[in-house]
């Protein structure tokens, strides 16, 4: 007999975005829109972007709004902005992995701050999807750093095994404008799903179902424990708004902590 698994709705979920996506002169004049709708956010930490007075901004502005603060690593590599993928040896990796996160918590240290969390940005976020042992080092090398930061990483099989893997703790990442392939990689063929109608009865689904559907047009059963909102688009602020209505985002810190009874 087949066992039968019973899914429930989605209690408890945190609404991410990023922050200090600029260096220099070239500044992203509308990150912050989304400061207000969001419970965690994501400081770029000087390598693909991100400059000390961007990064010391984005700092006070989280700190202001009260949310929960990580750090946003990515590849050295200003021009392309993070996207290209680069080889780099397992200790290599865990180097700028090391390097980035302690200059964030520095940073953040200096004005009474603390981060929970480190999300990888770009080609280094395609390949934690998609590479279970480059993603394993991304995990291996935040445990360095600390053993209760939580490592946001995409939603699926592989970030599950480094979670048993590595015994770091994870948060399952969705984004609602990708395209998902069937075993939930993402299908970085497809162009980014901008209809916010269409979005938003994508989140009322999951919510309702812990179900996403995939690009062969099946439903995905889905662990998610935090929704990434671009600040590139146009739509951003607009769906943010409206899919806030359905539910009130709360940091991944929190939610594990009612779950395991400490808060009411």
């Amino acid at each position: 007999m087949q066992e039968v698994i019973e899914r429930k709705s989605v209690k408890n979920i945190d609404f991410n975005c990023d922050l200090a996506q600029a260096y220099g002169i070239y500044k992203n004049n509308n990150e912050f829109e989304l400061l207000d709708y969001v419970s965690s956010v994501n400081i770029s930490c000087g390598f693909h972007a991100g400059d000390p007075l961007t990064i010391r901004e984005a700092l006070l502005k989280a700190k202001e709004k009260n949310v929960a603060i990580g750090a946003h690593i990515g590849f050295n590599d200003i021009q392309g902005f993070g996207y290209r993928p680069v080889e780099l040896k397992e200790d290599e990796l865990e180097a700028i992995v090391v390097y980035q996160i302690g200059a964030i918590m520095s940073f953040a240290k200096a004005y009474g701050l603390n981060i929970e969390h480190v999300r990888p940005h770009g080609a280094m976020y395609k390949m934690a999807g998609e590479d279970f042992t480059f993603s394993a080092s991304i995990a291996k090398a935040i445990k360095k750093c600390s053993d209760w930061l939580i490592y946001y990483a995409p939603v699926g099989d592989i970030t599950a095994k480094v979670a048993d893997y590595t015994g770091i703790t994870v948060a399952q990442e969705l984004s609602l404008e990708k395209s998902y392939n069937s075993d939930l990689t993402i299908d970085y063929s497809k162009e980014d799903n901008t209809n916010n109608y269409e979005l938003v009865k994508r989140f009322q689904h999951l919510l309702h179902t812990s179900q996403i559907r995939n690009n062969l047009g099946g439903m995905n059963y889905v662990d998610v424990d935090t929704i990434h909102f671009s600040n590139k688009y146009k739509n951003s602020l607009e769906l943010i708004k409206q899919v806030r209505e359905y539910i009130t985002p709360a940091p991944v810190n929190y939610n594990n902590a009612k779950v395991s009874g400490w808060v009411d």
